[in-house]
């Protein structure tokens, strides 16, 4: 990645859900302003306001033109590719499918994005711990909110927002029913999360352990590999 494309990262516009933190930063900054010896406050407002542009900045992504391919639902890191059964709560069966797990620290863009085309069959939220995300465990214990898509060909896939050490509030901007598009927004963790992705049975994922993902753009799995 170029410095240009880095830099259009970090000065990307912030999410509509930063508005309220970075409007107090500034305003805890300008309050310290008109008091005596104020400017740590100051200091303190204009660092957590920056910090929040940071954190809530929301870059324009391109996803692949191959409409067979499914992408990252988060930027992040891969921290572990297994079969797992689905949350329960999103009544997709008991039958365990391939799950690839994303971990979000504090410093990765935080927008949601869908993994492919689909309507949104079902949101289940489940309220439940705040243990480290990158645990997994974090999976079955941890408060989350789970999504379940029907694609065009009849098969359904799971993505899962779910809270972190520090997160305490997942967001989530679609409904049931709604009609989406891979690379899609549809909401935001803030800080520190995870999201899990559940393919449909018989898809096998791209990505191991380790690996850095891009939401919107990095291929996960082919539908029709």
């Amino acid at each position: 990645m170029s410095l240009i494309d880095s830099l259009r990262i970090v000065l990307s516009p912030p999410h509509r859900a930063g508005t309220p933190f970075i409007a107090g930063g500034v305003a805890v900054a300008v309050a310290g302003l008109f008091l005596p010896a104020g400017i740590v406050i100051t200091t303190l407002g204009v660092v957590f306001a920056l910090f929040c542009l940071y954190f809530f900045r929301d870059p324009e992504r391109v996803p692949p033109l191959n409409r067979q391919a499914v992408v990252s639902p988060a930027d992040g890191h891969v921290v572990s590719v297994l079969q797992a059964v689905p949350p329960e709560e999103l009544g997709l069966g008991p039958d365990p499918r391939w799950r690839v797990a994303i971990f979000l620290s504090v410093l990765d863009v935080h927008v949601n994005r869908m993994p492919t085309s689909g309507i949104v069959t079902r949101i289940a939220y489940r309220h439940g711990k705040f243990l480290n995300a990158s645990l997994d465990k974090a999976s079955d214990d941890n408060e989350r909110n789970a999504l379940a898509l029907k694609l065009a060909d009849g098969r359904d896939m799971a993505v899962v927002q779910i809270a972190g050490l520090i997160a305490r509030r997942i967001l989530c901007d679609v409904h049931e029913g709604s009609v989406v598009v891979a690379g899609q927004r549809f909401g935001i963790i803030r800080f520190g999360s995870r999201t899990d992705l559940y393919l449909p049975p018989g898809v096998m994922p791209l990505v191991s352990v380790g690996q850095t993902m891009v939401g919107g753009e990095t291929v996960l799995a082919v539908l029709g590999a």
